[in-house]
């Protein structure tokens, strides 16, 4: 099993970050069937301030690639991704378009 760490940031506003949660309390079926048929096993977000980091443990043969094509090709992935933009902002050092940045680990006990 591998495990991904990954940083976002919200927009800075109190109501936007409260909807977000909300929804996140209440993520569509679709998107979580989406992600279990990733080869994702467990994710989970943290938050603090405005930024987000999300914790993935994934199958041996997980590809942020396969994942990528299959969120493209699947209508209600891509109505949630726009909805969560209204949401999310892209860290100062992302390239155009990236949402989640992959973290890299700096130390281990």
């Amino acid at each position: 099993m591998k495990r991904y760490v990954l940083a976002l940031d919200l927009k800075d506003d109190e109501h936007l970050i409260r909807e977000y949660e909300e929804y996140h309390q209440k993520v569509w079926p679709e998107i979580l069937d989406s992600i279990k048929a990733s080869g994702i096993l467990n994710m989970e977000i943290y938050r603090t301030g405005n930024r987000l980091f999300m914790i993935m443990e994934v199958e041996d043969n997980f590809s942020f690639e396969s994942k990528v094509k299959a969120d493209k090709s699947n209508a209600k992935v891509q109505e949630w991704e726009t909805l969560m933009w209204k949401y999310q902002q892209a860290l100062p050092h992302s390239q155009p378009g990236e949402k989640w940045i992959t973290m890299d680990k700096i130390f281990n006990l």
